[in-house]
């Protein structure tokens, strides 16, 4: 398997240096792999936090900056970050205000935040914490207890990391997040294993002519394979999943997500079919997100999440963003 890298042993450090280089709005500590947004920390503004492994670019480190997460702790490859990572990065962005912390949920990530969480307190800095989990293919998985945290972890940073932008006190922007978690779906459709830098080849096998239902962002098996269906096959198959479990009355955002090795043109004809699905289930849209947001690294294939939109959110969703990945207004 060829990939664009030196050696595996320093994929994440030369991933770290050349976001650096890119984005100089940036603070990117390479050593201790902490991706700060350079005006942290902003008086008076509550903080967002987020991390995991790497691989899943652009999340985290691709969404740091205003309207979303004000640090990032990256780990290894689908490796949690440490706890001293996360401390070091609350710390530098505390304002007195407070810090969110957004965990994927997955076991490591977890245990790791919760540990960094104690030593942030033990240094005076006010902790609250959001857990996301809104893939609705499986329940306890490889990783995890419970459902994983996938695609909704754009949503939870983007509309929570607006409420704090616009100066709300933790208390309401960590209720809010937990607003926004609780109402996103997620489910996944992989087309191909992915390629680990350490492993140099597929972490799973999938014959071709085959797909996997309702795989994980780290390749973890998913409900069912089935022989290769169409596009819009999928999105039917995606979208009853999501409805079926999330029961929208209302509008809702959509996120139609690529996992890192699938083409632009392939995800706008899945977004059609997906809203074609959508309608016919007489569920509408607000905003449509379409691009390879929260990855796994070369695997081809998708996932579809939807996120209750009320005027309030909407009002955030719209509000200025600027990140390396997801920008607008601004």
């Amino acid at each position: 398997m060829k990939m664009l890298i030196n050696v595996p042993e320093t994929v994440v450090t030369d991933a770290l240096r050349g976001l650096a280089a890119a984005h100089p709005e940036l603070t990117v500590d390479v050593e201790n792999r902490v991706v700060v947004r350079r005006d942290a920390p902003v008086e008076g503004k509550v903080a967002l936090v987020s991390g995991g492994g790497s691989g899943h670019e652009p999340l985290h480190s691709g969404f740091v900056g205003r309207g979303m997460l004000d640090a990032a702790c990256p780990g290894e490859v689908f490796t949690s970050p440490v706890p001293d990572q996360m401390a070091r990065a609350a710390a530098a962005v505390d304002s007195g205000a407070g810090v969110l912390f957004v965990i994927k949920n997955y076991t490591g990530d977890v245990l790791n935040f919760d540990m960094a969480a104690e030593l942030a307190e033990d240094e005076g800095v006010q902790v609250a914490k959001v857990i996301v989990n809104d893939d609705v293919a499986v329940t306890d998985s490889l990783y995890t207890a419970g459902r994983r945290g996938t695609g909704g972890t754009l949503f939870v940073e983007r509309l929570a990391g607006a409420a704090a932008e616009e100066g709300a006190p933790l208390d309401r922007v960590a209720a809010l997040a937990q607003r926004v978690n609780d109402g996103c779906r997620s489910f996944g459709v992989a087309l191909s294993a992915c390629s680990t830098p350490s492993k140099g080849g597929p972490t799973f096998d999938l014959p071709p002519g085959e797909l996997e239902l309702g795989i994980g962002i780290h390749g973890e098996p998913g409900r069912e394979r089935r022989a290769m269906m169409t596009s819009g096959e999928i999105a039917d198959a995606a979208v009853d999943a999501v409805v079926t479990d999330l029961r929208p009355d209302g509008p809702v955002f959509l996120l139609v997500n690529g996992m890192g090795g699938t083409p632009l043109l392939e995800l706008y004809g899945f977004n059609a079919e997906v809203r074609r699905a959508l309608g016919e289930r007489g569920v509408p849209v607000v905003r449509t997100l379409v691009g390879n947001y929260v990855t796994s690294l070369d695997m081809a294939g998708a996932s579809v999440t939807l996120c209750r939109a009320d005027d309030e959110l909407l009002r955030l969703w719209d509000s200025p963003v600027r990140t390396p990945a997801l920008r607008w207004g601004c």
